[in-house]
C-alpha cells in the first residue's frame, strides 16, 4: 500500500489555500483556507495532527510556490513541523506547475485549482522537486535584497540629482563623470546652486574635506562665469535634500555589506572568492540563489536556473540562432554578468576564451554569455568538489578531450528517410531535400564506419 501523501498550497497574501491528494491524484482533504496568522497557522497544525492520527503511516509531501515572499511564512511553518510529522517541504518553480497544468489542458484558474495543480505536480514530476533541507542563505538573502534596494533608490535620485544640477549647477558636473563623489555631495549641501557657490570664498571651500585650495579657486571662479538658469530658493532646497539623502544612502549600504561580510563567514563564500573576478558581495549573491551545488544534478540544470543556457528554436522553414533563453533567475544572471566583465580583465583563461570567440566571428554580447557559461562551469565544479579555484584543473580538462580522427575527417552522419518528390512543399525545403540527396549520392562521402571513429572524453567541469 502506498502511504505517499501530497499537500499543495496555494499561496496568496494573508492566506493560503490548502489540498491534499493521494498517489493516484484523488482528492483526501478538500480544499481549506487558512489566514497567514497565529491562529491559521495553529488551524494547520491541528489538521495535520487529525490527518497523521489518522494515517500513522503516511509520509507527507507540501509544497509551496515561490511567490516573491508570500509562501516564506508558510514555508517556514511547515518546516517547524518536520520535527512533530513525517513531512517533507519544497519550494517550486512557478513555471513549472504552470506548463504542468497547461499540458493537462486545464483551463479553470481558481485558488482552489492551483492548490491542486501543485499537488499534481509533486506527484507528475517528483524527479524535479528538491526536498530543502534548512536554508543557511535565508537572512542573508534578505539583507541582500535590502542592499539592492538602497542602491537602486540611490541610483534614481543621483539621476534625479544630475538633472538638477544641469539647471542649477552646471559647472559641477563635469568633476561627475566619474561619479558623484562624496566631496561634490557636500559641496551641495553647502552651495547647492551656481549663485550660492559665486558669492563663496574659496578660502571656506577649501575647508570642505578632499577639495584642495587649487580645486575650491576653480569652482568659485566657474560658478562666477555659470550659464545655469535656475537659482531660486525652492531649486536650491531640494539640491540640498538630495545630497543629504545620498549621502545617508551610502553609509547605510556600506553598513549593511560589512553585516553582510560578516555574516557570511562561510566555507561555500571563501571557495567561491578564490575565483579571479569574484568578491565577497558576488560570492554572497551567487550563493544565496545556489543555496547548495547538491540541488542540481548537473552544470546544464544550474545554466537552465540561471537562464543562460543555449535555445534554438526551428519549425518548418523558419529558422532561428541561438540566444540566451533568460528564462532563469534574473539577478544571479546579472551578477555572473558582472563577475565575466571582471573577469576579462584579471582572468587570463577567460580572456583568452572570449578572444577566441571573438576569432570565430563570434559577436561581442554572444562571446560574453559564452564566458558567463564557462564561469558558472568553473562554479559548479568547484562547489560540488569542495576545490578551490585553480586555472591549471581546466587546462588539463582540456587536454584530456582527445579526438583520433581518420583521413584528417571527423564524419556527421544523419540518417535521411525517402521522400515524395511529388510533395506539396515550398521552394526553401525543396532546395534542402535536394542538398540531401546529392550529400547521400556522394560516393567520396565518408560513411562514419567502424574503422573511422573517434573517441571524445568530456570536460568535467
Amino acid at each position: 500500500m502506498n502511504n505517499n501523501y501530497y499537500l499543495g498550497i496555494d499561496v496568496s497574501k494573508g492566506y493560503a489555500d490548502f489540498t491534499i491528494l493521494n498517489s493516484n491524484k484523488k482528492v483526501i482533504e478538500e480544499n481549506f483556507q487558512l489566514d497567514d496568522t497565529f491562529s491559521g497557522h495553529n488551524q494547520l497544525f491541528k489538521i495535520l495532527t487529525d490527518f497523521f492520527a489518522g494515517k500513522p503511516q503516511a509520509h507527507l509531501y507540501a509544497a509551496v510556490e515561490s511567490t516573491g515572499g508570500y509562501e516564506n511564512n508558510w514555508f517556514n511553518c511547515l518546516c517547524k513541523y518536520k520535527a512533530q510529522f513525517n513531512l517533507s517541504v519544497a519550494r517550486l518553480n512557478p513555471f513549472g506547475v504552470n506548463y504542468n497544468s497547461k499540458a493537462s489542458l486545464e483551463r479553470i484558474v481558481t485558488d482552489k485549482q492551483s492548490a491542486k495543480n501543485i499537488a499534481c505536480y509533486l506527484i507528475s514530476h517528483p524527479e524535479k522537486v528538491n526536498y530543502q533541507k534548512e536554508d543557511y542563505f535565508a537572512a542573508q538573502r534578505r539583507q541582500w535584497t535590502f542592499i539592492k534596494l538602497l542602491t537602486k533608490q540611490k541610483v534614481q535620485l543621483l539621476n534625479q540629482l544630475e538633472s538638477f544640477l544641469y539647471i542649477a549647477n552646471t559647472e559641477i558636473l563635469p568633476f561627475c563623470k566619474d561619479g558623484v563623489r562624496l566631496w561634490t555631495l557636500k559641496l551641495l549641501k553647502e552651495y547647492p546652486t551656481s549663485g550660492h557657490l559665486a558669492k563663496a570664498r574659496a578660502l571656506t571651500v577649501n575647508k570642505i574635506p578632499y577639495i584642495s585650495k587649487v580645486r575650491a579657486e576653480e569652482l568659485v571662479e566657474n560658478a562666477k562665469h555659470s550659464v545655469a538658469s535656475a537659482s531660486d530658493e525652492v531649486t536650491a532646497e531640494v539640491i540640498r535634500s538630495l545630497a543629504t539623502q545620498i549621502i545617508s544612502l551610502r553609509k547605510l549600504i556600506d553598513l549593511q555589506t560589512k553585516q553582510l561580510e560578516k555574516s557570511c563567514d562561510l566555507p561555500e563564500i571563501k571557495l567561491l572568492k578564490t575565483f579571479t573576478g569574484i568578491g565577497t558581495y558576488s560570492a554572497v549573491g551567487l550563493m544565496i540563489e545556489i543555496v547548495s551545488a547538491s540541488r542540481f544534478s548537473s552544470v546544464k540544470k544550474l545554466a537552465s536556473f540561471f537562464g543562460i543556457h543555449p535555445v534554438f528554436k526551428k519549425s518548418g522553414d523558419s529558422t532561428s540562432a541561438y540566444r540566451m533563453s533568460k528564462k532563469g533567475r534574473k539577478q544571479p544572471r546579472q551578477i555572473l554578468f558582472n563577475v565575466a566583465r571582471i573577469s576579462l580583465i584579471h582572468n587570463p583563461l577567460l580572456a583568452e576564451i572570449y578572444s577566441s570567440h571573438l576569432k570565430k566571428g563570434m559577436k561581442k554580447m554572444a562571446a560574453l554569455g559564452a564566458v558567463m557559461h564557462k564561469i558558472l562551469r568553473i562554479i559548479y565544479g568547484m562547489l560540488k568538489n569542495n576545490t578551490a579555484y585553480n586555472p591549471n584543473i581546466d587546462k588539463n580538462n582540456s587536454q584530456k578531450i582527445v579526438i583520433v580522427k581518420t583521413n584528417g575527417k571527423i564524419v556527421k552522419e544523419r540518417r535521411f528517410l525517402k521522400v515524395d518528390q511529388n510533395a506539396p512543399i515550398s521552394r526553401r525545403q525543396n532546395k534542402k531535400r535536394k542538398e540531401q540527396n546529392s550529400s547521400q549520392n556522394d560516393k567520396s562521402f565518408n560513411t562514419g564506419s567502424s574503422s573511422d571513429s573517434f573517441l571524445v572524453v568530456s570536460e568535467q567541469i
